[in-house]
């Protein structure tokens, strides 16, 4: 009886990644080429990379509320997962990531890859924007500035307000 070939059969994962907001060009650049040595030694196949840009945090992550969102799709098996998040983890610049499996059971033969969607593009480093006014900046508690205050009534004199001394004390009257 003769043996038909069956296709090679294989798992679709995405795996979404999120770099610290500071991060340059050449390190956003340097984690892809990292990935991509990943899935050449495990034998996957990217599939796609969008780098979808600088975008707000739900919650602050490792005292972050921004960061630079990275998606991967890509074909291969459980030791190629492994492996990405391993890397993934040992990078400083890396503050969270998740992978998650799209479809148990993919052709790989089937698949076609566009050039153009696994080119990696990094995001540019933010120009230095205005610091926000925290909490802490308004108490002053940030060394080398005073606190702002919004009180019209203030004498030029004295920042803080007026300076006169009121004696309310009964039977005495102010000199």
């Amino acid at each position: 009886m003769p043996e038909t070939q069956s296709p090679v059969k294989t798992r679709e994962y995405e795996t979404i990644y999120i770099l610290k907001p500071d991060v340059a060009r050449d390190t956003q650049e340097k984690i892809a080429s990292r990935i991509g040595e990943v899935l050449t030694r495990e034998s996957g196949k990217l599939t796609l990379i969008e780098n979808w840009g600088r975008r707000p945090l739900a919650y602050p992550v490792a005292k972050c509320r921004r960061g630079v969102y990275v998606y991967l799709k890509y074909l291969g098996g459980g030791a190629l997962v492994s492996e990405i998040e391993r890397n993934l983890r040992l990078s400083d610049d890396v503050i969270k990531y998740q992978t998650v499996l799209m479809n148990p059971d993919v052709d790989a033969a089937s698949v076609t890859i566009n050039d153009e969607d696994v080119k990696f593009e990094a995001v540019e480093l933010p120009v230095e924007e205005e610091p926000e006014d925290s909490l802490e900046r308004r108490l002053g508690l940030i060394e080398g500035e005073r606190p702002r205050h919004d009180d019209s009534e203030m004498d030029a004199d004295d920042e803080y307000g007026s300076n006169e001394v009121v004696n309310d004390v009964p039977g005495t009257e102010n000199e």
